[in-house]
C-alpha cells in the first residue's frame, strides 16, 4: 500500500469531521525541485497560476483533505495561497498520477 492509499484508509476509518494535510512545500518554496517541476499540469485551465498555487492547490487532492496546514509570517505567501483556492484541480490528471505512482511501486 502506497502512502497515499494509507492516509485515505486511515482517514476512512478514522472518520473526522475533515481530514486536514501538510503543506507540499516541506519548508521552502525556493527549493530546487520547485524550478524542476510544474506542479500546473494538476490544475484544468490555470495559465496565470504560479507553481507556488498550482503546488498548494493540488495538495487538496493528493490525498483529498478539507484543509491544509502552512506556516508563514509572509502575508504576501498568505495572499497568494489564498488566491489559489479560486483554481480547479483537474481529477482526470490527479488520476493518471496516481495511477503512474502505484505503477512505480509495482515495479
Amino acid at each position: 500500500m502506497d502512502v497515499l492509499e494509507a492516509a485515505e484508509a486511515l482517514a476512512m476509518r478514522w472518520c473526522p469531521s475533515q481530514a486536514w494535510g501538510m503543506s507540499p512545500f516541506g519548508g521552502s518554496t525556493v527549493e530546487a525541485v520547485w524550478e524542476r517541476f510544474d506542479p500546473r499540469i494538476f490544475l484544468r485551465n490555470a495559465p496565470s497560476a504560479t507553481k507556488i498555487q498550482a503546488a498548494f492547490r493540488s495538495s487538496y487532492s493528493l490525498p483529498r483533505v478539507d484543509a491544509v496546514a502552512v506556516g508563514t509570517d509572509d502575508a504576501d505567501h498568505l495572499r497568494e495561497l489564498t488566491e489559489a483556492l479560486t483554481y480547479e484541480v483537474d481529477e482526470n490528471v490527479v488520476r493518471e498520477y496516481r495511477q503512474l505512482l502505484k505503477a512505480r511501486q509495482s515495479t
